[in-house]
């Protein structure tokens, strides 16, 4: 088990839910990146994910869209992220996931890809548009070095997918919690409960939930039904639109904290939880 899976067997273990923000890396410049990752470790983030700027980012919502134009015009590539990351295995030992498309990835070889990632420090993959079953070479390779392959699954994944997925997911498995592209939403979708149920009876695999989450009472509510909590849009939009990088660097540190806050606390009945739905 890598970093991934044994800081989410000790949350597990304390009675706490994973708090995994996400930024794009380069957003603005890859210096303002290097300062964010410890500080957002050392304000709760369990895992940080790190987007890989795409020009062609399909799954992503505005913001994240906007955010991936300014860290390509920074001149933000894969293996300059990559570079970064050693750099920070120096400083901390926060859980390190890239987030991107296969384009991204597999330019660089579906087996140098892997081994850089492992040579720099990276934990996990996620591969947004990239199933298992298409790249087998690919996501064998990442298994052979030691790099969480992390799959995803939505509303509309079949009973018998959830399983396949379950079972071949590496670190946690993510729940994509709508359909549609990334961003905040005032509200969480009305069969969530029951989604998560959906992944409990096929498998006790760790489960974080991203897509439209954005504040703290949101955070608190999937805490009550999962092992994480997965914060994209609500943070990069934080980040740009700041007055300054330490304004940067403090805004995102203190918004991770208010998302983490009711995360350390243990899981509440089921019952309660779903009464809470109910009620938006």
């Amino acid at each position: 088990m890598g970093r991934i899976g044994d800081c989410m067997a000790a949350l597990r273990a304390r009675g706490e839910r994973a708090l995994v923000p996400f930024i794009t890396a380069g957003d603005p410049d890859l210096a303002l990146t290097e300062a964010l990752i410890p500080a957002l470790a050392e304000a709760g983030a369990d895992v940080i994910e790190l987007g890989v700027p795409f020009s062609d980012p399909t799954a992503d919502g505005p913001k994240i869209q906007q955010s991936s134009e300014r860290a390509l015009a920074s001149g933000t590539t894969l293996r300059r992220i990559l570079g970064l990351v050693k750099t920070l295995r120096t400083r901390t030992d926060v859980p390190l996931v890239l987030m991107g498309y296969t384009n991204s990835f597999l330019t660089m070889g579906e087996r140098a890809f892997p081994e850089a990632a492992r040579e720099a420090g990276v934990d996990g993959v996620i591969t947004v548009d990239c199933p298992p079953e298409e790249e087998p070479a690919y996501y064998a390779n990442l298994e052979a070095c030691g790099v969480d392959a992390i799959l995803l699954a939505a509303p509309t994944t079949t009973a018998a997918r959830l399983a396949m997925l379950a079972k071949r997911t590496r670190g946690f498995f993510y729940y994509v919690s709508l359909t549609g592209v990334t961003g905040a939403r005032t509200g969480l979708p009305p069969r969530l409960v029951e989604n998560l149920a959906r992944i409990r009876a096929v498998s006790d695999v760790p489960v974080c939930v991203g897509f439209g989450v954005s504040t703290p009472e949101q955070a608190a509510f999937i805490g009550q039904h999962a092992d994480g909590v997965v914060v994209g849009s609500a943070l990069v939009d934080r980040i740009a639109r700041a007055s300054s990088r330490e304004a940067a660097i403090d805004d995102a540190a203190a918004f991770v904290a208010a998302l983490k806050a009711p995360l350390t606390q243990a899981r509440g009945t089921r019952a309660q939880g779903a009464a809470g739905e109910r009620s938006r």
